[in-house]
């Protein structure tokens, strides 16, 4: 197939406008033109005065060959690449040892759907419920104030990505297109098809319920298990080499071939694997503030007369801003027409994270505005920036009434340094709810003087975003994991202990479901290669005695 980029038409146009462009780019004629695909649809609104689509296509023509000769060095005319997945191996018909895969968000997952389609029967082991029971228990501490330190926002299957955007984009390089594969099986498991084209794909959380259930019944079909409110106590090392793990019940499993997916707040497990001598080192990550708006000021500032247009959807943003003191500021989580959500998984601490629906229609935009820091701001050996987190999550609990409101305060006192006494234009989303107060306490003093110069520089980006009544709700903390459990870029094994595959968001590979469930293949695949190498090694062996 022949790959076409840059295809500019207008929000409205018909499909006939489309095959008239895909016919004047390639100087061909209707006849000659096969088949075509749309491979990516975006759009460019740096001029809200004239925003339009801009289209890449797949097709086929009666030409092929002559079409790609005579653009030979046209970067927007070119060969297709492949982008149907292959297994890089297949379970031996013998196989000795099941892989264990430890946590069931978007990296467990994947790399528990790649290992059963490739007949390896893994045993997946998960903390928390169920997405259903899970779903409860989360909504119910919202509502009623009863955290469930083992089913949250940040335990359970569908990992905490189930309750965000469901953004499926990502920043990674991705040559083998294993991207394509993650959004083929979130298609089949019924997502909308428009993410496997669209440049800002997103589910939603509700949908993602379904999704995840779809793909455990495949796992299982296959020939895989889940075990759920499993959670790991121990890892069993000999002589270097992962040999099993003990369940917090008791029961100990064997294998030599463990996933490690555990996401970014399995602190209690991060402090296992450091007391076991599993190398880790603690890395840079961000905190800050969780910031509202009125969707429709956001719509307005990003889309001008096009705002509301049923094609661009709500709008989002991306801001960063380099600051005198040598911090960097920037929006993480973006979360269109959303909530903020409560996200601690430990009583007595007050996190916050953002979540939307598909439909993207809550009153309010919000995203995370905060700060990079790195171990130096914390230092005292890899756990010390899940003290910083704990710390910082005390306080908010503190400051928001210690009942699990959070703390909020309003853009403008926060930049005037008032504490905050009555709201605005802006409804906090947060449940169970708020309490207004003085923010300045909530963070260390160089990431207010940070946040209270990045604010007014944003709102030079867009009119409106450091608006008196806009709110700032605390504390976010969790935006990736404070350390990394480091492996070996080539077999991704940890460095210090074989057979251990640390992967995702938790162990320091990802930051989002598609970068995790990205990991999640890879650490899939360098799994199979390895049953299979050792497999192989042992016959072999046998065969010579």
């Amino acid at each position: 197939m022949i790959r076409i980029s840059n295809i500019k038409l207008p929000l409205d146009h018909d499909e006939p406008a489309l095959v008239a462009a895909i016919l004047s780019r390639l100087e061909i004629r209707p006849e000659q033109l096969q088949r075509y695909e749309i491979r990516r649809r975006g759009y460019d609104a740096r001029n809200k005065r004239n925003i339009y689509l801009v289209y890449s296509l797949d097709l086929d023509t009666s030409i092929n060959a002559q079409l790609l000769q005579k653009f030979a060095g046209n970067g927007s005319v070119k060969a297709a690449p492949e982008i149907e997945y292959k297994f890089v191996a297949e379970a031996p018909t013998d196989l000795q040892q099941r892989p264990l895969v430890i946590g069931f968000g978007p990296c467990g997952l994947l790399a528990g759907l790649v290992l059963a389609q490739m007949g390896y029967k893994p045993l997946i082991i998960e903390r928390g419920k169920e997405v259903r029971e899970r779903t409860k228990d989360t909504f119910g501490f919202w509502r009623e104030k009863k955290l469930n330190t083992e089913s949250n926002v940040q335990f359970g299957e569908g990992g905490a990505g189930t309750f965000s955007d469901g953004k499926l984009s990502t920043q990674i390089k991705d040559p083998k297109q294993y991207g394509r594969k993650v959004l083929t099986e979130f298609v089949a498991a019924g997502a909308p098809e428009e993410i496997l084209y669209v440049s800002k794909p997103h589910i939603g959380t509700f949908r993602l319920v379904s999704m995840v259930e779809k793909m455990r019944a495949k796992i299982i079909a296959l020939g895989g298990e889940i075990r759920f409110s499993a959670r790991v106590d121990d890892l069993h090392i000999e002589d270097g080499r992962v040999t099993g793990i003990t369940l917090a019940d008791g029961e100990t499993l064997r294998s030599n071939h463990i996933a490690l997916a555990i996401g970014h707040s399995a602190r209690d497990t991060f402090q296992m694997l450091y007391d076991k001598k599993v190398h880790m080192q603690a890395k840079p990550f961000s905190i800050g503030f969780r910031i509202e708006h009125q969707q429709s000021l956001i719509d307005s500032a990003r889309f001008g007369k096009y705002a509301g247009h049923p094609i661009l959807g709500s709008a989002d943003y991306k801001l960063v801003h380099h600051c005198s003191n040598g911090r960097s500021v920037y929006s993480f989580c973006m979360c269109p027409g959303g909530t903020v959500v409560a996200a601690a998984s430990e009583e007595q601490q007050v996190v916050t994270n953002g979540m939307s629906q598909y439909s993207r229609q809550e009153r309010n935009a919000n995203s995370a505005i905060v700060v990079g820091i790195d171990p130096s701001d914390y230092p005292g050996g890899p756990l010390a920036g899940i003290d910083l987190q704990r710390q910082l999550e005390r306080t908010a609990y503190r400051l928001g009434g210690a009942n699990y409101d959070a703390p909020a305060q309003k853009v403008g006192d926060f930049l005037r340094g008032e504490s905050s006494e009555t709201m605005g234009a802006v409804t906090p989303s947060f449940k169970p709810g708020v309490k207004l107060t003085d923010l300045s306490s909530a963070l260390p003093d160089f990431c207010i003087a940070a946040l209270r110069e990045a604010l007014p520089a944003f709102n030079r980006q867009i009119k409106g975003f450091a608006q008196n009544d806009a709110l700032l709700t605390g504390v976010e903390t969790r935006t990736s994991s404070p350390l990394v459990i480091k492996r070996n870029p080539d077999d991704l094994q940890s460095i210090n202990t074989q057979g251990l595959y640390p992967g995702g968001e938790g162990a320091g590979y990802a930051g989002g479901i598609m970068s995790a469930a990205i990991d999640g293949i890879k650490i899939a695949e360098a799994i199979a290669l390895s049953i299979n190498q050792q497999q192989s090694e042992a016959s072999s062996g046998q065969n010579n005695v």
